[in-house]
């Protein structure tokens, strides 16, 4: 079998969206289906020619190689490996002490520091980041990758974002022009940033360091529509969203989300009351994430987290956890702390690991489940199998897989019919089934209880 082109990736659930295809193409582009995910559109002879491309460069085709191989080979030199963060040089938890950072961000501040030192420093020349679009009208898009070239612009990208965004711009931005780049992207933009690296020897040269963000899931465009519906306001009203808001009388994970409408109204709503606001249920999550095994970003030069342990969680400032995988950047930030630029403490990687126990118990225990229910599976670090967790645990891989496949679903009915009801009352009684065995509560947790794990 001739090997898979993007529409073949696109329809297996294997397309995350990433741009990297028609990035490295012409007569493509990215734009978002019916479902709000992002994904590459092209003529039949494009999907033919781009096959190659897809085969060397997209982070969840089968030939490519994974990411303990891709560290190996980018950091040779990190003395220490662990299952969970991979390779690394060291691992801190802290926060950005100078400049305001650790206010504007949505955790410690510590990613939009570390990107303006590498362009105060001259390590790099542009950032390529996300940004919130100026005008959602005409770009169609809430937000989107840009590449910065200042302190100011760089900061102006600050905070979290629930949204599916693309890199192909700002990848062919640098395939045309020399100069040094900084990425900034979740685990498997990353991947596909290294695996372009080793495909062009421009890139290799010009993208001297990447950032990685822990990752979690990535939303479609409905969830901020769904923000919206549920604080009494169209989607298309939405002029900008801030997913997580600091507010000292809040813990830093209990999310509040901030919209601001085109007439100049400003709507809040705390996360956990929506009908979608608990992160674990799956809701609107790309498919692709169901088989990714990399939660830390293993193939960046450095990665950044929330500390979600105690005491850190709780402090509503916000902490960042960092691993570290170049000696470069580990004495960067050794020498900015002992200015008292930055606030470090070392941890080791079973602290990495514990703040991110929900998400790496979904991506690997979850995943070998989930991978011996697919037969057109990528290979990846873990084996496919049927018993990897309790009977208790499967039930609650399934519950969430099916949520997320119909949340779409659900979404688009109520969406074309324009009857919120038919997605909001679904959500409602999904996420009741889904807490009833996830944290065995209310009657049917106790119904649940009764009936017992087997």
């Amino acid at each position: 079998m001739s090997a898979p082109g993007p529409r073949r990736m696109v329809r297996s659930g294997r397309c995350i969206g990433c741009g990297g295809c028609v990035a490295q193409s012409h007569g493509a582009g990215m734009q978002f289906d019916r479902y709000g995910q992002i994904r590459p559109v092209g003529s039949r002879r494009w999907d033919r020619d781009a096959a190659a491309i897809v085969a060397q460069t997209c982070p969840f085709a089968s030939c490519v190689p994974d990411e303990d191989r891709l560290a190996a080979s980018l950091f040779a030199d990190a003395p220490a490996h662990d299952a969970a963060t991979g390779r690394y040089v060291a691992a801190y938890v802290g926060h950005a002490i100078e400049g305001g950072y650790r206010d504007r961000g949505s955790s410690g501040g510590l990613v939009s520091w570390v990107a303006c030192e590498l362009l105060r420093s001259g390590r790099v020349d542009a950032v390529a980041h996300v940004h919130a679009c100026e005008d959602p009208e005409a770009s169609g898009r809430l937000f989107d990758y840009r590449l910065s070239r200042s302190e100011t612009d760089v900061r102006r990208g600050a905070g979290s974002r629930y949204y599916p965004v693309e890199m192909s711009a700002a990848l062919r931005t640098m395939l045309d022009e020399p100069g040094r780049y900084a990425v900034v992207g979740i685990p498997c933009f990353v991947k596909a940033v290294q695996l372009m690296r080793r495909r062009h020897p421009q890139l290799r040269e010009r993208i001297v360091h990447t950032m990685g963000l822990f990752c979690g899931h990535m939303k479609s465009a409905r969830f901020a529509e769904s923000l919206a519906w549920q604080m009494g306001a169209n989607g298309d009203d939405i002029r900008h969203v801030d997913f997580r808001r600091k507010h000292p009388d809040r813990a830093a994970n209990q999310y509040h989300a901030r919209i601001q409408l085109r007439d100049g109204r400003t709507l809040g709503r705390d996360w956990w009351p929506l009908v979608d606001g608990d992160w674990g249920a799956g809701f609107f999550m790309d498919a692709a994430c169901n088989l990714c095994d990399d939660v830390m970003a293993e193939t960046a030069d450095i990665s950044f987290g929330d500390a979600w342990v105690e005491p850190y969680s709780s402090d509503w400032r916000g902490h960042n956890v960092v691993v570290v995988r170049t000696r470069e950047l580990d004495g960067m930030l050794r020498y900015a702390r002992d200015a008292g630029r930055i606030a470090l403490d070392e941890v080791d990687a079973a602290f990495v690991a514990a703040t991110q126990a929900a998400g790496l118990r979904q991506r690997r225990e979850g995943l070998s489940y989930r991978l011996s229910k697919r037969s057109d599976a990528p290979p990846k670090r873990v084996p496919p199998d049927a018993n990897a967790a309790t009977p208790e645990r499967r039930r609650i891989y399934a519950l969430r897989a099916g949520t997320s496949r119909w949340s779409h679903r659900m979404f688009g009915i109520a969406r074309a019919t324009r009857i919120r009801a038919i997605y909001l009352v679904w959500a409602r009684v999904a996420l009741t089934v889904y807490h009833a065995f996830a944290y065995r509560r209310g009657r049917l947790g106790a119904l649940v209880n009764r009936l017992g794990p087997g």
